[in-house]
């Protein structure tokens, strides 16, 4: 299968990949978005968020039927492997395809949600579909806790009818989500100068992946790891005392590597034996989820050091923490009720953050786990922040659109799958602004979000769209 850019929403996938759109950088695709409203002649909104609203009449005797909104977000996770240079803020993606994927050489595809985005332009764009007065939601920063959607209001919401274009896999719906909180945890530090001999300690060879959609498959997470790995040289009585941590780039994948530079007048031998030993439990642990674990050990310089104090408090803390899957839903098979994960540690000049996704289907749990965070929190010298939340979408027994959807699909032989997703969506945004809306989401097959696997299945690609407009035709 080629990436035919003969086909209008291949060409506008295209088109959106040579803009960085990172999340919080993602004016210049809101901008391209205007442009794009402006030469078609379609009335727009554009706020200080870079959220767009496009709307487009009905076509010819769909004037009298009920509005529908698309929406999909214009942020997408930056993610490269170690060894590839790419500047997100300026550097287009470099484009595929293999064995009839798209797939971007060493970063993310940016597929969640730029297949969304691309459906929704080639809609706005064609005057010969058949559909219902149409307002196209366009937002932003989603990927970073649903920041985008969090600045709408009621009145932007133009219709009681809305299909989110962020995940499906052709022949899945998903029917409710969870709800999740930002957790930043501020281990504060102080230096001084360093005297010790220096190594550093790297972990690699992790999988990572979406931190909703793969928490239950309780991959290795890096930042994790390389603590345990750490404080299990302590327990056996090694003096460690941190200069750096370092781990994770986005607080919503779950993270791959992670890099800690540390003193220690222990023989080396003695370190490097004790590491391999950390190391090889690890690896039985991970033998089926997580295969290519390793970890690194090698000399390294370091003019100053954390104080000891402050490296202990800091080193329990994300010891002791809480970390990934947590709950599992007793009423939908298969279904993560909470999860945590530790995304992000970054070392600054006062203090080490780390960032933390704190998911779940119920407000309970979300309290639960803040008040497990703060009471370790107390205990360890760190101030625990959360400076977001967002609420859960629950599922609704009735809904025309899915029944629509459901009978699209089943012309084509195919049995619609509805699915609850521990993953955030905006959907629950929208509910929460508007508790009537019969929303249903819908996408092509993709794999591995938040990943530079990331991949797009172009037969899918196509066949999901055409299932699209087949559905607002009969809207």
């Amino acid at each position: 299968m080629d990436f035919d850019l003969n086909k209008r929403h291949c060409y506008f996938f295209n088109e959106i990949a040579k803009i960085p759109h990172g999340s919080f950088n993602e004016k210049a695709i809101s901008d391209y978005l205007v442009a794009f409203a402006k030469e078609n002649g379609l009335t727009y909104k554009q706020d200080d968020k870079f959220n767009v609203i496009i709307d487009k009449p009905a076509s010819p005797g769909y004037e009298d039927r009920e509005p529908v909104i698309l929406q999909a977000h214009i942020d997408m996770v930056c993610e490269k492997n170690k060894d590839v240079e790419h500047d997100f803020t300026k550097d287009p993606l470099d484009l595929y395809v293999e064995d009839g994927w798209l797939k971007a050489r060493g970063t993310t595809l940016g597929a969640d949600d730029g297949y969304g985005v691309s459906y929704m332009m080639a809609i706005l764009e064609n005057k010969d579909l058949k559909h219902p007065p149409l307002s196209c939601l366009f937002t932003s920063m989603e990927e970073v806790g649903l920041l985008g959607a969090a600045n709408l209001k009621a009145e932007d919401l133009h219709g009681k009818r809305l299909i989110n274009l962020d995940g499906g896999g052709e022949v899945r719906t998903t029917v409710s989500s969870a709800g999740g909180a930002t957790g930043l945890s501020h281990c504060p530090v102080h230096f001084e100068a360093n005297t010790k001999p220096a190594y550093a300690l790297r972990v690699r060879g992790l999988k990572g992946g979406h931190s909703g959609g793969l928490i239950h498959l309780e991959l290795g997470n890096s930042n994790t790891l390389l603590a345990r790995v750490l404080k299990e040289l302590q327990l056996q009585g090694m003096d460690i005392q941190l200069s750096s941590f370092s781990g994770g780039l986005k607080f919503n994948a779950i993270p791959r590597e992670a890099d800690a530079v540390f003193v220690s007048e222990t023989d080396p031998e003695k370190l490097e034996a004790a590491i391999r030993q950390s190391e090889a439990k690890i690896k039985g642990e991970l033998e089926f989820s997580d295969p290519g674990f390793t970890v690194i050990f090698e000399p390294a310089d370091a003019e100053k050091v954390i104080i000891q104090k402050d490296s202990d408090n800091f080193l329990n803390y994300l010891y002791l923490m809480i970390n990934g899957f947590q709950h599992r839903s007793i009423a939908i098979e298969g279904l993560t009720a909470a999860s945590l994960n530790a995304g992000v540690v970054t070392t600054k000049e006062d203090e080490i953050l780390i960032e933390d996704l704190i998911r779940s289907a119920l407000a309970s749990h979300t309290d639960d786990m803040i008040n497990h965070l703060q009471v370790l929190a107390g205990l360890c010298n760190v101030t625990l922040e959360v400076p977001d939340r967002y609420p859960g979408w629950g599922f609704t027994a009735e809904s025309p659109l899915r029944n629509t959807l459901r009978e699209v699909l089943k012309e084509r032989d195919i049995d619609l799958k509805e699915e609850a997703a521990h993953g955030g969506l905006e959907c629950s945004m929208f509910k929460g602004l508007d508790d009537s809306l019969d929303i249903i989401t819908y996408g092509p097959v993709a794999h591995g979000a938040h990943t530079p696997e990331e991949k797009l299945d172009l037969a899918s690609f196509d066949r999901a769209f055409d299932v699209l407009c087949e559905v607002l035709a009969r809207c």
